[in-house]
């Protein structure tokens, strides 16, 4: 493999989950005195090994519940694995939830400098592209307006605009290009183009298969935490289908 930017070595990620259901706090600090509560452990990841060459398109496809959220705050640093190793070579971009750092009662210009300075820019970076992000977001004189009059489609794509901004070493996308109507849809995919032609690196999840054969070059298929398949993304995105069909 040359260059590779990820390197995923060993990972597992593992949860104690209480084995009896506990209604209040009260109740769990007397089960707990008491030596009553019992926990079993749950593996949200196994032994997930994979690496992502410089300015490649790797996807990640799995049903609800196979792990690929976790992967990805993995990946980005958000959660620290029980076990393994991650190595990330360059700056790291995660779009896995636009908008997250939104404030409602703010407008949606005060919210790109908030949103911004979440993701790490400068106020002076920030400043420079507002305009670029309130272009590209389409959102016209609504960027004055407060987000909590906003629909989850106009909070998307102020939440895209920005955090595409930055011209990240290593891009992560879960789900977003189903963000706004199917313009905003075809324009985010096509930014998404131009950074990868700029040499971005990017791990994409989507429940799309024609977007993971279309966009990427290699895919991992998960399946209950576990890796059952690594390869070309069309054939293992073929692969991923047919067994969705079956279901």
């Amino acid at each position: 493999m040359r260059d590779p930017v990820l390197e995923i070595m060993n990972v597992s990620m593992k949860y104690r989950l209480m084995t009896e259901k506990v209604d209040t706090a009260k109740q769990f600090f007397v089960k707990k005195l008491k030596k009553e509560i019992t926990y079993e452990e749950f593996y949200a990841l196994k032994n997930i090994s994979f690496s992502v060459s410089k300015g490649e398109v790797f996807g990640i496809v799995g049903r609800n519940g196979a792990g690929k959220s976790t992967l990805l705050k993995i990946i980005s640093g958000i959660l620290k694995p029980t076990e393994g190793e991650v190595v990330r070579k360059g700056s790291i971009a995660p779009l896995i939830e636009l908008g997250a750092g939104f404030n409602g009662d703010l407008s949606g210009l005060e919210n790109i400098f908030l949103n911004g300075l979440i993701l790490g820019l400068s106020r002076k970076y920030i400043d420079q592209h507002k305009d670029e992000i309130i272009e590209f977001s389409e959102l016209g004189k609504f960027i004055h307006t407060p987000i909590k009059n906003y629909s989850s489609g106009m909070r998307a794509r102020l939440g895209f605009s920005i955090a595409t901004i930055v011209k990240p070493d290593i891009l992560i996308l879960d789900e977003i290009l189903s963000v706004g109507d199917i313009n905003f849809k075809e324009k985010s995919e096509k930014k998404i183009r131009s950074m990868i032609e700029a040499g971005t690196t990017v791990i994409f999840v989507s429940h799309s298969t024609s977007q993971v054969e279309k966009l990427c070059t290699q895919a991992l298929w998960l399946e209950d935490g576990k890796v059952r398949e690594i390869g070309v993304a069309r054939e293992i995105s073929l692969g991923y289908k047919e067994a969705s069909r079956s279901v």
